[in-house]
């Protein structure tokens, strides 16, 4: 027969193990591991324009763009970050200077900026985005809508540092 003792090591260890993790791991946020850097998309630099200024609001606006930026690695969320965007719209060609706009990302990574409905060019409706910083390496991504009836793109950035 086998006798269990609780002796006061094992149960610092086992209190220690779950003060850690948190009992079932739901206090402590979880990170993806291993997350892969986002490569940049062909096509993605046409018609950037390096410093495009930070706006509230690129032109009359209706149109959302919208995504999160993470570092590679442990997904941990990237506050502060500058995303460029641009796009060919109801008010101007993806080259024109007021068809560019930059935000910032908050404190969750989140970033969010409202610009005219994006329009097909070349065929296809699609928006362009860059980060360009310097913290990390630059990515440019060229997310093409399902529908030119969309009122709203999203892109996410996964950024390896430079």
């Amino acid at each position: 027969m086998t006798t269990d003792l609780i002796t006061r090591r094992t149960l610092l260890a086992a209190s220690g193990a779950v003060v850690a993790t948190g009992a079932s791991g739901l206090l402590i946020p979880a990170r993806a591991s291993g997350l892969e850097p986002t490569r940049s998309m062909r096509g993605g630099s046409n018609n950037y324009r390096k410093g495009a200024p930070i706006v509230e609001r690129i032109g009359g606006g209706g149109f959302w763009m919208s995504g999160t930026v993470r570092r590679a690695g442990d997904g941990a969320p990237l506050a502060g970050q500058r995303i460029q965007i641009w796009a060919h719209t109801t008010e101007g060609h993806e080259r024109d200077p007021h068809s560019h706009g930059a935000t910032l990302t908050d404190a969750n990574g989140v970033f969010r900026l409202e610009m005219p409905q994006i329009v097909p060019a070349f065929g296809q409706p699609h928006g362009h985005l860059a980060y360009d910083s310097g913290e990390f390496e630059t990515v440019f991504l060229r997310p093409i809508m399902s529908s030119s009836k969309d009122t709203s793109l999203e892109a996410h950035f996964v950024l390896q540092p430079a």
